[in-house]
């Protein structure tokens, strides 16, 4: 294999590992949120701001994947 499929190859599996992994976080956070409120409607502040909180931090994760695939495709 050459250097440049190495690259592509490796720029691939970083974006699609550092997708799936937040993405599938996202959605269990967000049933277990949801899940949360359901059974205690009178925390649903509380509840909701935590999940979103912690929904942009699973969401950065997304983010630091990108950009070690852009540094390997480019770089």
């Amino acid at each position: 294999m050459s250097t440049e499929t190495m690259q592509i190859l490796a720029t691939a599996l970083a974006i699609a590992g550092g997708g799936i992994a937040p993405a599938i976080a996202i959605g269990w956070i967000g049933a277990k949120g949801l899940e949360a409120i359901g059974r205690n409607p009178e925390a649903a502040s509380k509840v909701q701001t935590a999940m979103i909180l912690a929904i942009a931090f699973a969401e950065a994760i997304a983010i630091y994947a990108l950009v070690i695939a852009l540094i390997i495709k480019f770089v």
